[in-house]
C-alpha cells in the first residue's frame, strides 16, 4: 500500500505503511511514524529523545462492509526544552478515542439518517461509541447558544416522564431554535438563563408564557424591560379546563335523563363550531345539551367569544371587547366565570400586549410535540445532557427524527 493511498483513502499524512494483514473479514494496516518527524506535543520542539512507545489501535472508514482498522506504535518522547515526556500528538485521532476523525465524520454523516444502534451495527462498533460522536458534535454546536442577537422568546415546560419530571424551555421566536433547557418548572429554572443574558447583551423586546406566576416573576426580574405577553393558546386551555369541570359539576346533579345528555359531550364543549362532524351529528348532540343546561350554554358561548379577543384590528377595539366580556362574565353568577374574569381582569395588559408583539407559545408547543415523538422513537433518554443536547438541536430535525 502506498502512502499516498493512507493520506487521501484515510486520511493518514506523515506516516508510512509497514504491513497488512486480514483478519476475521476486516483489514488491519500497520503503520509507522519515522522519529525524526516526532514533536513535543507540549511546546512543539522538535528537539526530543525517545522514551520508548505505545501501541494504539484505530477504527478507520470500512472498505465496502470490512472493518477497517490501524495499528500505530505510538513514540514516547521527552522534551529537551520543557522536559515533559508525553506521547507525539495525532493529527488524525482525538486524544483518548479509539477511532480516527475521518471515522467520526463518516459516523456522523451516517446519523443525520439513520438511528445511533443502526449506524453501530453498519459499522460494527457499540452503540455507545456512536453515541459519543454524536454528544461530542452537538456539545460543540449547541451546548453555548449565541443570545446576542435575541428579540423574542417564549417560554414553557413540558413534562419528560413519571414522577413529575419537567423542563422549562425557551424558544427564540425569529429562529425556531430552543436557546435554554432548564431542570424543573419554577423561576429557578431561568436562572442561568438571566446570567447569560446580562453577560451577552441581549435586548430582549417581549416574552411569550403562560400565566404561571413562577414564569411571570422570573420574567420580571430577570429582563425587566421586555413585554409580557400571555399566550393565548394557555388563556383558552384554562377556560376548556374550567368549562369541563363545570360540565362534570352539571353532571353530577342532574337527573338520570340530563346525564344521558350531557355523557360524552365533553369534546364537543372543547371543539371549535367549524370542527364539529355532521356525519356523527355532533352540532345535534351538543344543541341539545346546551338548551338542557343554562349556565353550561352561557359558559360555551363566552368561551367562543373570547377567542375572537385575538382577532380585533387594533388594541383599542380589543379593549373595549375584553372589558364588556369581562363585565359580562362577572355579572353572570356562575362561579368559574367569575373566577376566570377576576384572574384575567388581573392580567389584562399582558394580553392586550399581544397588539404590540403578536407573539405566542404555539411554535414552542410545536417543538414540544417534536421533542415527545423524539423520545418515543429513542425508548427514553437515560443521559440527561445528551437529551438536553439533542433538543437544542430539536429545529435541524426536518423530516424524521433519528436518535
Amino acid at each position: 500500500m502506498s502512502t499516498s493511498l493512507l493520506y487521501h483513502a484515510f486520511g493518514l499524512r506523515g506516516y508510512r505503511h509497514v504491513a497488512t494483514r486480514f483478519h476475521e473479514g476486516g483489514v488491519i494496516f500497520r503503520i509507522a511514524k519515522d522519529f525524526q518527524d516526532c514533536c513535543c506535543s507540549a511546546c512543539g520542539s522538535p528537539f526530543v529523545a525517545s522514551r520508548g512507545q505505545v501501541e494504539r489501535q484505530f477504527r478507520c472508514l470500512p472498505i465496502g462492509h470490512r472493518p477497517v482498522t490501524v495499528v500505530l506504535p505510538i513514540p514516547r518522547v521527552q522534551c529537551w526544552e520543557c522536559g515533559t515526556i508525553r506521547q507525539v500528538a495525532l493529527d488524525f485521532a482525538e486524544p483518548r478515542r479509539s477511532y480516527t476523525k475521518a471515522f467520526a465524520r463518516y459516523a456522523l454523516e451516517l446519523s443525520r439518517r439513520m438511528t445511533i444502534q443502526d449506524v453501530a451495527h453498519h459499522l460494527g462498533v457499540s452503540w455507545d461509541v456512536i453515541k459519543e460522536i454524536v454528544k461530542q458534535d452537538l456539545r460543540r454546536r449547541f451546548a453555548r447558544p449565541k443570545f446576542k442577537h435575541l428579540r423574542q422568546l417564549a417560554i414553557d415546560e413540558i413534562c419528560i416522564g413519571s414522577g413529575h419530571r419537567y423542563l422549562t424551555l425557551v424558544l427564540d421566536l425569529e429562529s425556531g431554535a430552543v436557546v435554554h433547557v432548564g431542570r424543573g418548572k419554577g423561576g429557578d429554572a431561568l436562572t442561568a438563563l438571566w446570567k447569560r443574558l446580562r453577560r451577552s447583551g441581549a435586548k430582549i423586546e417581549a416574552v411569550a408564557t403562560d400565566m404561571s406566576a413562577a414564569y411571570i416573576e422570573a420574567v420580571r426580574t430577570g429582563v425587566p424591560q421586555a413585554t409580557l405577553i400571555f399566550d393565548r393558546f394557555h388563556v383558552m386551555k384554562l377556560f376548556n379546563d374550567q368549562l369541563t369541570a363545570l360540565r362534570r359539576s352539571l353532571y353530577h346533579q342532574a337527573t338520570q335523563e340530563g346525564k344521558k345528555v350531557l355523557k360524552g359531550i365533553r369534546w364537543l364543549l372543547l371543539k371549535r363550531p367549524e370542527n364539529l362532524d355532521p356525519r356523527r351529528s355532533e352540532r345535534e348532540r351538543l344543541q341539545e345539551a346546551l338548551q338542557l343546561n343554562e349556565s353550561l350554554a352561557l359558559a360555551y358561548y363566552l368561551k367562543e367569544e373570547l377567542s375572537e379577543f385575538w382577532e380585533q384590528d387594533d388594541e383599542e377595539e380589543a379593549t373595549a371587547f375584553l372589558l364588556d366580556w369581562l363585565a359580562r362574565a362577572e355579572t353572570s353568577g356562575i362561579k368559574i366565570l367569575v373566577g376566570l374574569a377576576r384572574t384575567l381582569r388581573k392580567y389584562a395588559l399582558g394580553l392586550l400586549a399581544y397588539y404590540d408583539y403578536p407573539i405566542s407559545t404555539g411554535p414552542l408547543e410545536g417543538t414540544n410535540n417534536k421533542i415527545k415523538t423524539m423520545q418515543r422513537q429513542a425508548f427514553g433518554y437515560r443521559d440527561e445532557e445528551f437529551f438536553k443536547l439533542k433538543i437544542l438541536a430539536i429545529h435541524e430535525a426536518k423530516y424524521a427524527l433519528v436518535g
